[in-house]
């Protein structure tokens, strides 16, 4: 096996492609149905999925009603299981089947699984709905009447029977799936809760489920819920066209979730057979379980029910040896929405997040002005919004924020006039700070060289400046009784990209701290296109948003430049591809090759078909070798150097779930840790796609 194919190979990295389908339904004919299932089970086989799921009596169409008392329907649904068993023998892919089958002089609506022409095990449906247009209990026997645990089908002796089966995958233990049956998951307490408690990460649905108005998205709700609920994927697959239309209407609708976010849904109403695929993320609900320890806890609550589950082994050749990138869609922005609706929801929400933790501090302080510095960029030009708007709601007047910008030696005039702009549009009380002078004196007292007339533009001359502003920051509060803003974000704490202590890293409340780069990006944007601070605001905050991100530290080598030349990101990396390595980072803990496939999936040139609908700011595309590199350096950084900075940050809101770094919340880590078992790991991915 080539490695680097292998690396570009979902199974590779602890994913499963699944499928669910929807024939078309022939009532009481199960030698077409039994065609229709081979057929289908060999596309999903040519698409390398693990699983396909059918609907509920597949084999026979959910609404027979009497005629499944009739031998010849139920000995033809035997012959054509019979025939689906022998025709799949070679298929390295597991069905699961929905048929009516007699055990014991009653009659069971059964899932049946099968792998390789062996049936695994047969679940039969626990809850017979009889009400409404559901009359089930006159044909059907619920599960719990079932008096034995193992059955003889098809020629085969000693298989499983009952609602406690979960059927693992060897060759990807993560892998193990257990199925229910329709009316199952509408009960308060469906079997598959139990079922996820036991182990059980794919969750599936053999449902009929006919359509009456509004049903449609009252199951979506119930499968994301049940999905999120039991931290599991979940497979809905519902009966289409061709069911009697009697005195009922079907729209064949498949769904495919994973912990509550939609992975693949079929088209509804569709006359023709629809197969649906999904690439569940095994070692992210994996991850979830592990972190969320009520998870475990609930299932010490129930663990005599949990003991009862039988758990199936199976082997089956995983497609390893190819190519295989992922179908599902990865946001290249984890931190904000692609979906413009969703985005614009969850900008107020993180506005609304850093306004409220603001406004408690500064009561709680029983303080009325806030000082802050501003340097015509996004993080304190953000910081500096937050406040005005929590100065609003405190019904103190803006002219309360003291805003400072400071000029040091290479701040740009493009920044300063930027600077004046904003502050003079909110309101508040604006000054301009020369840190020059300062500075040249502590370089003077230290012997620094460029006191001296030398042009040395080292690591002291930056941090000089950066701690004469804060230095005058904290100086300004005393004089004023003032509380210091912090405006340093989530991506510079987890790069180190602060300077300790008397510098940016530090201030009283810390507003910024656990928001993005990214995300401070699309908030001004928001905040701008929603004018929520005046038109001229919304005119600076437009061109600020056009501006080179720089520290603004070191000066040019050429005179009169108006722009920003020391670029933050040719040092760090791009900011849009290092939030998305820390987000998988701290969010799930993913190793550094997985989160390099990730990453490879939602940022490689696969999207250029579809970049008319994607904006300006998010068509940027990176090689598995730009990946490489710059987790090579988020590795580092976060791992190697910058723990000591976050140990000790300012007192902050976190705003997403995406984390935050500090020490009382999300991330505890030591201060003096290793990163070698990261970068090792760095090696196992590989530097071009054929390599």
């Amino acid at each position: 096996m080539n490695v680097h194919s292998s690396f570009f190979n979902l199974y590779t990295h602890n994913f499963a492609r699944v499928a669910v389908a929807i024939p078309e339904v022939h009532v009481a004919d199960p030698a077409v149905h039994a065609e229709s299932v081979i057929e289908m089970m060999e596309e999903a086989c040519s698409q390398r999925a693990l699983l396909i799921l059918f609907p509920e009596l597949g084999l026979s169409a959910y609404s027979c009603e009497d005629l499944f008392h009739q031998q010849a329907l139920l000995r033809g649904c035997l012959d054509a299981l019979q025939s689906i068993l022998h025709a799949t023998t070679a298929l390295p892919i597991t069905a699961v089947i929905g048929i009516p089958l007699v055990f014991r002089h009653q009659l069971y609506n059964c899932a049946v699984v099968i792998h390789e022409g062996q049936i695994l095990g047969v679940t039969p449906k626990t809850y017979l709905p009889n009400y409404r247009e559901f009359y089930e209990l006159r044909q059907f026997t619920p599960a719990e009447h079932a008096t034995f645990s193992k059955v003889s089908l098809c020629g085969q002796d000693d298989i499983p029977f009952g609602t406690d089966l979960i059927f693992q995958l060897r060759d990807q233990p993560l892998f193990s799936f257990h199925a229910e049956i329709c009316e199952d998951v509408w009960v308060p307490i469906p079997p598959s809760c139990y079922a996820a408690l036991a182990g059980a990460t794919v969750l599936l649905n053999l449902s009929a489920s006919n359509i009456t108005i509004g049903k449609a998205e009252y199951r979506q709700q119930l499968v994301s819920n049940q999905s999120a609920r039991c931290l599991s994927a979940y497979l809905y697959s519902a009966a289409g066209t061709g069911e009697s239309t009697t005195d009922l209407a079907w729209d064949g609708h498949a769904l495919i979730y994973e912990n509550g976010h939609q992975l693949a849904e079929s088209d509804r109403f569709s006359y023709e057979p629809q197969l649906i695929y999904g690439d569940i993320d095994l070692e992210r609900l994996s991850q979830e379980r592990m972190r969320q320890g009520s998870f475990s806890q609930n299932a010490r609550t129930h663990a005599e029910t949990i003991k009862s589950f039988r758990t199936i082994q199976y082997s089956s050749q995983l497609p390893r040896g190819t190519q295989l990138l992922l179908s599902r869609e990865y946001e290249r922005f984890p931190y904000v929405p692609s979906n413009p609706h969703i985005r614009d929801k969850r900008c107020f929400e993180a506005y609304q997040i850093q306004v409220q933790g603001l406004v408690k501090r500064m009561k709680a302080a029983r303080i009325k002005k806030a000082i802050i510095g501003v340097s015509g960029g996004l993080d304190s030009t953000h910081a500096l919004i937050v406040t005005a708007r929590a100065m609003d709601l405190l019904g103190y007047p803006r002219e309360n924020i003291l805003a400072y910008t400071m000029p040091g030696f290479a701040t740009s005039s493009r920044t300063l006039e930027q600077a004046h702009a904003l502050m003079k549009s909110i309101g508040c009380h604006a000054e301009e700070l020369d840190i020059r002078p300062s500075c040249m004196q502590m370089l003077k007292d230290i012997g620094h060289p460029y006191a001296e007339g030398e042009e040395v533009y080292d690591i002291t001359f930056e941090n000089v400046q950066a701690g004469e502003r804060t230095s005058h920051l904290f100086r300004l509060a005393n004089l004023h009784g003032g509380m210091v803003i912090g405006t340093g974000d989530l991506s510079e704490l987890a790069l180190g990209w602060c300077t300790y202590g008397v510098g940016d890293h530090m201030s009283h409340y810390a507003v910024n701290a656990s928001v993005p780069k990214t995300l401070i990006q699309y908030l001004i944007r928001w905040i701008a296109e929603t004018g929520q601070m005046g038109i001229e605001s919304s005119r600076v905050l437009k061109q600020i948003l056009d501006t080179e991100i720089s520290p603004e530290l070191i000066p040019s080598s050429q005179e009169g430049d108006n722009e920003p030349q020391q670029k933050t990101e040719d040092s760090i990396g791009p900011y849009e591809l290092q939030d998305f390595h820390l987000y998988y980072t701290l969010r799930f803990g993913y190793t550094p090759p997985r989160i390099a496939f990730i990453a490879y999936n939602a940022w490689h040139n696969k999207h250029k078909g579809t970049w008319p609908s994607i904006p300006k700011d998010r068509r940027n595309e990176y090689t598995i070798a730009d990946i490489k590199t710059h987790l090579r350096t988020f590795v580092h950084r976060f791992f190697q150097i910058s723990q000591f900075k976050r140990s000790c940050i300012p007192n902050g809101p976190k705003v997403g779930s995406g984390g935050s770094l500090s020490p009382r919340g999300d991330y505890r880590a030591p201060s003096d840790g290793e990163s070698a078992a990261w970068k090792r790991m760095i090696a196992e991915i590989p530097d071009d796609l054929d390599a």
